[in-house]
């Protein structure tokens, strides 16, 4: 069933009343062109909606749950594919997708990815892609690996942060996030992250401390939460809307801004109304970046990375 977001409520009601037109038709009443013309006006809908979207209405498009998540591209961009499990320290992680195999353009790489699932019960296995230490020690694992191989580092981002949880801070979630990021910083192999969905705070940081930076259009990427923003500020959630357009949280925003390097493109209507099409998108741009860092020294690479983080925020820089 399509899941419509409050702001879609227009174009829910014209598809409701081209599915009563079809199951009529199917009487031996044609009704094409009627069905044509609430096509059209679909179409339109759709096109000022998300040609006007604001960051909290972004926020919802890219928390939707039809979204593909890091599974799906996984399985539909990556060849060969062989998961990797635990951290050699404590347990096994399932918020952390991390494993080797082949992009699309034949190349081998390491493959990390935050899931959240697409089921109820998926998304409890995976704890809705809020990882715990033992995910982001996994992701050191693999990413040591990498660099042992000398393999490229593709990371996809979709996690609303790392899990808050009693157990997880005991067991050193803030210094694992740290160590993450730190290794990621330090690897002599290029890095490609891309935000898919949601990014939120040092749980998304830790896997996208990259060379190179993707968002798709309608992803959000943000230190905290607007819902979090909004408690903190003005004790209530309700003025999550007010904290989202002040947090640049849009692809848009910052791009403007250098915090990221590349928008894809999304396709009409949003990820979720084209999945196929998006995660080709996301496929092809990853597959430029891999090419136009292929080649490079491991310390050149160091060093544009950590020139990169350090340039952000410095007056003056894009």
């Amino acid at each position: 069933m399509q899941t419509y977001l409050e702001f879609e409520k227009p174009i829910a009601e014209l598809e409701g009343k081209i599915k009563e037109l079809r199951a009529v038709s199917g009487g031996g009443v044609d009704l094409a062109e009627e069905i044509g013309k609430l096509e059209q006006k679909i179409e339109q809908q759709v096109t000022r909606i998300y040609e006007s979207l604001d960051p909290w209405q972004k926020t919802q498009v890219a928390r939707h749950p039809a979204r593909p998540h890091c599974l799906d591209y996984v399985e539909a961009l990556v060849e060969d594919f062989t998961p990797l499990a635990g951290d050699r320290l404590f347990a096994e992680d399932h918020a952390i997708i991390a494993g080797i195999g082949r992009w699309t353009s034949g190349q081998s790489v390491a493959i990390l990815g935050h899931e959240k699932g697409s089921t109820t019960q998926a998304r409890v296995k995976h704890n809705f892609g809020m990882a715990r230490p033992e995910g982001y020690r996994k992701a050191i694992r693999v990413m040591e690996l990498a660099e042992r191989f000398k393999m490229p580092v593709v990371a996809l981002v979709d996690t609303a942060g790392a899990y808050p949880g009693i157990g997880a801070e005991e067991r050193g979630q803030a210094e694992a996030i740290a160590r993450c990021t730190d290794r990621s910083l330090g690897l002599g192999v290029p890095v490609v992250s891309v935000i898919i969905g949601e990014g939120g705070s040092g749980g998304a940081l830790a896997l996208a401390t990259a060379n190179r930076i993707l968002m798709l259009e309608h992803s959000i990427y943000t230190v905290a939460s607007p819902e979090a923003c909004a408690s903190i500020l003005w004790r209530t959630s309700e003025r999550a809307n007010v904290a989202a357009t002040a947090l640049k949280v849009t692809a848009q925003n910052l791009a403007s801004i250098g915090v990221i390097d590349r928008i894809i493109p999304e396709p009409f209507g949003g990820a979720h109304r084209d999945r196929a099409e998006t995660i080709a998108r996301v496929g092809q741009a990853v597959g430029e970046e891999l090419a136009a860092l292929s080649g490079a020294e491991a310390q050149d690479l160091k060093r544009s990375r950590r020139q990169k983080f350090l340039a952000m925020g410095r007056e003056g820089v894009a």
